[in-house]
């Protein structure tokens, strides 16, 4: 689509990023690499190369497939890049989010040391039958 684009503006047309601000603080913050190095919000980017970008706990590698200059639906946004993160890297980031929930009965307060304990050895023992 087009000739060049910055990083920041890239990220955010492809939708890794809410807005382009945020995208602009994440290279400013390090948080996008090539080959390791961090990259300026400026870098421009070109087809063919990969990308390293961290979100809060999320870390994806992208492949740019298309320049994109201007932000557009996600069914086009999906075209753009090709997305080299490894399998295991978004399983782990996905279980984060299917935890069991543990709810305490009302009135009863708040849990003792060993009801502690017992929480976070249940929490443990899900979380490593996620990894077999």
């Amino acid at each position: 689509m087009a000739e060049k684009s910055r990083i920041d503006k890239y990220l955010w047309s492809i939708r890794l990023f809410k807005t382009r601000s945020l995208a602009t603080d994440a290279c400013r913050a390090g948080r996008v690499k090539k080959e390791g190095t961090n990259i300026k919000p400026s870098y421009e980017v070109k087809v063919g190369e990969v990308y390293q970008v961290s979100k809060a706990i999320e870390k994806k590698t992208i492949k740019v497939l298309d320049l994109l200059t201007s932000r557009v639906d996600a069914k086009k946004a999906i075209l753009a890049y090709e997305d080299l993160t490894p399998p295991e890297e978004t399983a782990k980031f996905k279980s984060m989010f299917h935890s069991p929930l543990l709810k305490r009965d009302s009135g009863t307060g708040r849990p003792t040391k060993k009801d502690r304990r017992e929480i976070d050895d249940l929490k443990d023992s899900f979380f490593d039958l996620d990894e077999d």
